[in-house]
């Protein structure tokens, strides 16, 4: 139930849905809803963790079978840009005017920063990666991705959260490459 839940709350947000409006659209009781959540914005709430745990979820299952740093670096973003890319506008808007969906998917950019950061220190490390400071990288990055969480990029770019991420992962990919001779500090 949480999948169709979390279809419908990215295809048209989840604000202006009544337990009943989306009781009728699952073709299910209100009650069957209550067993899920007691309240419209406690469902809200767990739909949006199961959004973001699923998601989580499916792009580490991808980054298992890349043993190469670069390649675990673009498959993460190009999966978070694949995980938002359904999210609708009314979406997005409804995460951000619900402070407790907001907060998810504030730690959810926390989360994904650190994860961008160690894989920019292993990539480093291993040499795959031309030498930079990673926390750098990993803090330029956090303030792309909280840009983009925050809806900054998309108001002065037009990029959709899921094309910004697409983008950031080209940036962040062609600016660590190793150039050839490449073998000092950028």
């Amino acid at each position: 139930m949480f999948d169709a839940l979390v279809e419908i709350f990215l295809a048209e947000g989840f604000a202006r849905f009544t337990l009943a409006d989306l009781a009728g659209r699952l073709r299910c009781s209100k009650s069957t809803l209550y067993t899920l959540a007691h309240s419209k914005e406690q469902l809200a709430v767990a739909v949006v963790v199961h959004f973001f745990r699923s998601a989580a979820e499916r792009i580490d299952d991808s980054l298992r079978s890349a043993p190469d740093p670069a390649d675990r670096l673009r498959r993460y973003l190009d999966g978070v840009a694949a995980e938002l890319r359904p999210a609708s506008a009314a979406f997005r808007a409804d995460l951000a005017a619900f402070p407790p969906a907001r907060a998810i998917y504030e730690r959810n950019t926390s989360i994904a920063a650190a994860k961008l950061r160690t894989l920019v220190a292993e990539g480093v490390a291993v040499g795959v990666f031309r030498e930079v400071d990673a926390r750098f990288v990993g803090q330029v990055a956090t303030l792309a991705m909280v840009g983009i969480q925050q809806g900054t990029i998309e108001r002065q770019t037009g990029l959709a959260d899921a094309d910004a991420y697409a983008q950031l992962a080209g940036l962040l990919l062609h600016g660590l490459a190793r150039r050839d001779g490449d073998a000092t500090a950028g």
